[in-house]
């Protein structure tokens, strides 16, 4: 009797249950419209470029900052104007330093019959790298889905930039819209093969500087961003809890510097030397074409260096101090040691050292106090002058525009200085994934982590570039006859001339 009072209770309990829904069937609640103080906290969340924390679908509410379609009961996450301003302006302002400013100090550099074809590989370089950011570029770099892993990235998911739309990516920005995002990351791969072409000037088949650069983007550039900057990066000490090798790198240091400076080194060696060096003299034909260039580096840095903050907030706003401060003392720095050294003080010193101060605080400028920028500076001034005024006379390569002495040189340094001077104090983003490597002295933990990611990237810049040199030799040969070289790049290979007269 017991045992069936006992199953007719059960019965009844049962009973009571709501009738079981398919997924199908049911529909998630409807959002609620935000009150005034989660409005505040999504504002607040803007301004200081943290998370959206109250206004989001996971608690039930509408955001203010976005766009919900009642029909489909579905957020979209809006981009805050202000960070994507800034973002947009840091993209037009990083391209404007490869044209023009990148095309003016290279082509002031070189002797006048080969200036057009300085001009034409900073334009044909954009456009091609523009074409492969789009076909897999971005995707492989930056896609954080599953397809990507520590060291290779997924080729498939923005494929196309499909997908990449206004919305904010959140793996990289709180505020900035992805396609912003991507576009500006598209130049800094525009500009860093760009880089190489000092190195090469004057004695470099247009045909075999294209081959060379679409194959070196997708053996060494692309990979290499991916391990930096990727959000399943294996170097992205930052953001990545699961790197292997806990680096960082602000703004290109190891991606941009480094990569290319390498590179450019092993190439220009590949190549041989210019005919007549070392035996004619070959000035610049026009140093008022490159202190124009320098200066327009110089603005177009302050997208690349504070831009790198990915929004404009105070991280952004030490990184433009740095970058000035450190830039300012290098020039001055260089054209010093310069006049102790040779007598008297050069506008290529000058514009050199700028250069060398852009990319040695390039890495740091997002981690450092102005007191470690100072000293950066102090150490682009003179390092990479010694190595482009001796370095080069002793080992006799032929790096025509000293690519490898200032953006190779001051690149690495500026890796391990970077490593040295980072300061939890300055960014405290350090203190997320490495509070145990960021001690606050000079030979904190990080700097050992950093020395792993030079030595990486060094091993993958020389032998990339040794084994697509190789490939392009064969395929279309790197250097034109004696005859163009004689001549000049530009009527040769571009039918034009820079000057009549």
């Amino acid at each position: 009797m017991k045992k069936l009072i006992l199953c007719l209770g059960l019965f009844s309990l049962l009973s009571l249950r709501p009738a079981s829904t398919s997924a199908a069937d049911a529909t998630p609640p409807k959002l609620k419209d935000p009150t005034i103080e989660q409005r505040v906290a999504d504002l607040e969340s803007y301004v200081n470029n943290t998370a959206r924390l109250a206004d989001t679908p996971t608690n039930g509410v509408k955001s203010m900052l976005g766009s919900y379609d009642e029909k489909a009961n579905s957020f979209t996450p809006g981009s805050g104007p202000g960070h994507n301003a800034w973002m947009m302006t840091s993209s037009a302002l990083v391209l404007f330093m490869t044209l023009p400013g990148l095309a003016l100090f290279y082509g002031g550099l070189v002797r006048k019959k080969n200036v057009l074809s300085v001009l034409a590989q900073c334009l044909g370089i954009t456009g091609l790298v523009a074409i492969l950011w789009w076909l897999f570029g971005y995707s492989f770099v930056f896609a954080g889905g599953d397809g990507a892993g520590a060291w290779i990235g997924d080729f498939k998911k923005y494929a196309l930039l499909d997908g990449v739309d206004s919305a904010p990516n959140t793996d990289y920005a709180y505020w900035v819209s992805h396609n912003v995002y991507a576009m500006y990351q598209m130049m800094f791969a525009i500009i860093t093969p760009a880089l190489i072409i000092g190195a090469i000037a004057e004695r470099m088949k247009f045909s075999a500087v294209l081959l060379f650069v679409a194959l070196w983007m997708a053996i060494v550039y692309f990979p290499l961003a991916h391990w930096v900057w990727g959000i399943k990066g294996v170097m992205n000490g930052v953001w990545n809890a699961d790197a292997k090798i806990k680096a960082i790198d602000f703004a290109g240091g190891t991606v941009v510097h480094m990569s290319s400076g390498w590179s450019a080194l092993i190439l220009c060696m590949m190549l041989g030397k210019r005919l007549g060096f070392g035996k004619q003299p070959m000035p610049p034909h026009s140093m008022v074409m490159c202190m124009i260039g320098t200066g327009m580096l110089w603005v177009g840095w302050y997208g690349f260096n504070a831009g790198s903050a990915v929004a404009a907030d105070g991280i952004a706003a030490n990184a433009f101090m740095t970058t000035t401060m450190a830039t300012a003392v290098a020039s001055f720095a260089w054209a010093m040691t310069e006049w102790i050294m040779k007598g008297k003080p050069s506008i290529l010193g000058f514009c050199s050292g700028a250069v060398a101060g852009l990319v040695v605080i390039t890495p740091a400028c997002g981690f450092v106090t102005v007191g470690g920028a100072i000293l950066i500076g102090i150490c682009a001034g003179i390092v990479p002058f010694l190595a482009c005024s001796y370095l080069k006379p002793m080992f006799g390569y032929d790096d025509a525009l000293d690519t490898f002495g200032v953006h190779a040189v001051g690149g690495t340094m500026g890796a391990f200085l970077t490593g040295c001077l980072a300061r939890n104090s300055v960014n405290s983003n350090l203190a997320t994934n490495l509070k145990d490597y960021v001690k606050d002295s000079f030979m904190q933990p990080l700097v050992f982590e950093q020395l792993k990611a030079i030595a990486i990237t060094i091993v993958l810049a020389v032998v990339g570039t040794v084994i697509i040199g190789s490939i392009v030799k064969a395929v279309v040969g790197l250097r034109p006859s004696e005859e163009v070289e004689t001549l000049g790049l530009d009527l040769a290979e571009h039918n034009e001339e820079g000057y009549h007269g």
